[in-house]
């Protein structure tokens, strides 16, 4: 029996993607981190790619990745942009014709991604870019912001993966959790793709030899 590992080359973090909420309500400790995202993003000379709206956590990491002199690449739907919810000050606005457009031009143009506190949107994407590293799609950093402990019950879920057998274990790798926006970075800085398995594996014949959780 065989098992095939994928082997990456490192790469230059230039644009980073964040996702996070739209919603202005949250506790200012969650407005703390998405402020030292932007700030970061930007006193570490990187471009912010995002969601591309002027609310809640999304606006702030932009406004303050600005103030910090970094770049944004807004990229929003065009429902949401008649409604007047772009970030119009964006040094690059893109406007989609939908979600999944989004979603594509995000991925696409970042070298890592950075999840803040969110909602349904916000773990639709960051999961979609986890099942995609799994692929071997691309071989990027991945990190989860969990301020108050926000994700926690996630990364519980994911821990019942492991033990249930529909994902490899070795796939912890594929994310990183930490609790600081301090940490989140360092972590982009010295990170290194991970060798990890593919999600099938084959015999020597045609036939797949064993059912490969994934």
């Amino acid at each position: 029996m065989l098992k095939y590992k994928l082997m990456y080359t490192t790469f230059m973090i230039k644009n980073i993607a964040v996702y996070c909420s739209s919603s202005d309500v949250l506790s200012s400790q969650y407005f703390t981190a998405a402020k030292e995202t932007g700030t970061a993003i930007g006193a570490n000379m990187y471009s912010l790619v995002y969601g591309g709206g002027n609310t809640g956590l999304m606006g702030s990491v932009a406004e303050y990745t600005q103030k910090a002199n970094g770049t944004v690449v807004a990229v929003i739907p065009k429902a949401m942009e008649v409604l007047g919810l772009a970030y119009s000050t964006a040094e690059e606005l893109i406007v989609t014709s939908d979600m999944y457009e989004r979603k594509k031009i995000m991925s696409d143009r970042a070298d890592a991604f950075i999840t803040l506190a969110g909602g349904f949107g916000t773990l639709e994407e960051v999961l979609e870019v986890i099942t995609q590293k799994q692929l071997h799609l691309h071989s990027k950093p991945i990190v989860f912001v969990n301020t108050n402990k926000f994700y926690d019950k996630l990364i519980e879920m994911f821990e019942v993966l492991f033990k249930e057998k529909t994902a490899k274990e070795l796939y912890r790798d594929l994310y990183y959790v930490t609790a600081t926006v301090e940490d989140a970075f360092e972590y982009i800085k010295k990170y290194t793709p991970p060798e990890l398995p593919t999600k099938w594996f084959k015999d020597t014949g045609e036939n797949i030899a064993e059912a490969s959780p994934i």
